[in-house]
């Protein structure tokens, strides 16, 4: 049952809204993203707009809430980390709605990517504003706002994610230290819009945001408007010299070694020498590799922040 708050409004036609939905998931952060959402509800309802509250039991769930929402003219708040937004960003995409987000999950790296901002008036003019188009990737029937990865990455997610007794800010470090434990260096094949190279080392990051991981700014070039994503190739080095690497993550100045490259395109398709998991956005995207992902250019309305020197 939706819980009301506010009064009455509708979406725009130019994208803003005064009308919402918010899709709480009721575990994003230990079960505070209720508290996340209360703040920014009554700055919302300060300044006029509707807002509606549905908790969510799955992913599934919160896009059938989603759809429901759309079909009432709402615009589409997830209330959640980056598993939250890209379990709603699908059907908000293929019904040419209006998506916004109120972080409140462990990584919130879609958000940082953005520049969403924590103060809840803040915050909540962002959703009242205008949206922008945002790219999205497509792999398979899924849609994945941040990036796909495989390799010791994706291992480490499925260990994260498998992990409930352990404070937020340590399951990351506890899952890769895990993973870095076990892994064995893979070959992959990375075929990108037709030109085919091949690493074998760590793993592959294919991204429409710079952020993964709880902040690591592994790709800070990409951009989530320019119609392109960035490859990552994370290549075979001692464990020592990994870990020294992945210091380097949260600021980006791997990206001048020698073991580390980049690439650009708009279709990759990837695949490597042995089963290795792939993810997106948190969530497995298939059982294992071969994947393909592709972008789709300006696809999803996104209510954010307008990126810096830009009209849109």
């Amino acid at each position: 049952m939706a819980d009301s708050i506010g009064s009455s409004g509708s979406s725009g036609s130019s994208g803003s809204a005064n009308s919402f939905t918010a899709l709480v998931n009721p575990s994003a952060a230990n079960g505070r993203a209720g508290g996340r959402l209360l703040p920014v509800a009554r700055a919302l309802r300060a300044a006029g707009a509707t807002l509606s509250v549905e908790y969510s039991r799955s992913g599934a769930h919160a896009a059938s809430l989603a759809a429901e929402a759309m079909r009432r003219g709402d615009a589409v708040l997830a209330v959640g980390g980056d598993g939250t937004v890209g379990a709603i960003a699908g059907v908000v995409d293929a019904a040419g709605g209006v998506l916004g987000l109120i972080p409140a999950g462990r990584g919130n790296d879609f958000a940082r990517q953005l520049g969403v901002p924590d103060g809840p008036e803040d915050l909540a003019a962002v959703l009242l504003g205008p949206s922008r188009p945002i790219d999205v990737i497509e792999v398979g029937d899924r849609i994945v706002l941040g990036s796909v990865y495989a390799g010791l990455d994706s291992v480490a997610n499925e260990i994260a994610n498998r992990t409930r007794a352990l404070p937020d800010a340590w399951i990351y470090k506890y899952a890769g230290l895990r993973a870095i434990v076990r892994w064995q260096p893979a070959t992959y094949q990375v075929t990108v819009d037709g030109a085919e190279h091949e690493v074998r080392g760590y793993g592959v990051v294919v991204a429409n945001s710079g952020y993964y991981g709880n902040g690591l700014h592994i790709a800070p070039d990409a951009r989530e408007d320019d119609g392109l994503l960035e490859i990552v190739l994370l290549g075979e080095v001692s464990r020592m010299l990994f870990l020294r690497i992945l210091q380097e993550l949260p600021t980006g100045a791997h990206t001048v070694r020698p073991e580390v490259r980049i690439l650009r395109g708009r279709e990759v398709r990837v695949s490597a020498n042995r089963p290795v998991p792939a993810y997106g956005d948190g969530e497995p995207v298939g059982a294992a590799l071969p994947v393909t992902a592709r972008v789709r250019a300006a696809s999803l309305r996104f209510l954010a922040p307008p990126r810096a020197g830009s009209d849109t």
